[in-house]
């Protein structure tokens, strides 16, 4: 999935020329926490987060600190054709809530952890009525297309497999499947010596 498909496009922006209080404003009325920094040209200039203008409210009243003072000046950006897991890397990797996406130095979008945490669980079928069952399948040539065989057999239809980072031996995978009986499923699998670790109706 590319960013293009998932980013906010045309999103909110500001001015440097504009002030704290302004920027808070929007981001309140338009319940928003990433604004955009813009040129007249729309080029990028920088990003401003609300936790960012909310510490600056006060000391911009007392010592004349503007929301340029605030501005993030080289945020961390992804380009629209970029592929989604690297948007997803970037946000968890520096701990940020979102990105501008740009184009040739031109904003052309706004991508946030809330549009890839709903993109996972559209993929992961989590709003659907589903079933899942969790299995670990081991390091045996062949064990996952086994487990795949069984779940078919006994009335699974999978919708979408997860699978865990672990080591070969302890892998394990997550078939969400269209709403099933997974009692039967499971006691066939663990007689064939998968492990199960959970089920679920």
């Amino acid at each position: 999935m590319k960013i293009h498909s998932l980013m906010i496009s045309d999103p909110i922006t500001i001015t440097e020329k504009a002030s704290i209080s302004e920027a808070i404003e929007l981001m309140k009325i338009n319940s928003i926490r990433h604004l955009p920094v813009v040129s007249e040209k729309n080029l990028l200039a920088g990003l401003v987060t609300l936790a960012d203008l909310k510490q600056g409210l006060i000391p911009s009243m007392v010592a004349g600190v503007t929301l340029s003072d605030l501005i993030i000046k080289n945020p961390i950006t992804v380009d629209p054709d970029d592929d989604l897991e690297i948007a997803a890397q970037l946000i968890y990797k520096h701990k940020i809530g979102g990105m501008p996406v740009e184009k040739n130095g031109k904003l052309v979008g706004i991508i946030t952890g809330t549009d890839i945490l709903r993109a996972f669980i559209e993929m992961m079928g989590m709003l659907t009525a589903s079933s899942r069952i969790d299995v670990v399948t081991g390091k045996k040539p062949g064990a996952f297309k086994k487990a795949l065989q069984i779940i078919n057999d006994n009335g699974g239809d999978i919708i979408n497999v997860g699978m865990t980072a672990q080591p070969a031996n302890k892998r394990t995978y997550y078939f969400r499947l269209s709403v099933c009986q997974t009692d039967i499923i499971k006691k066939a699998l663990e007689k064939e010596g998968f492990e199960v670790l959970d089920a679920m109706d």
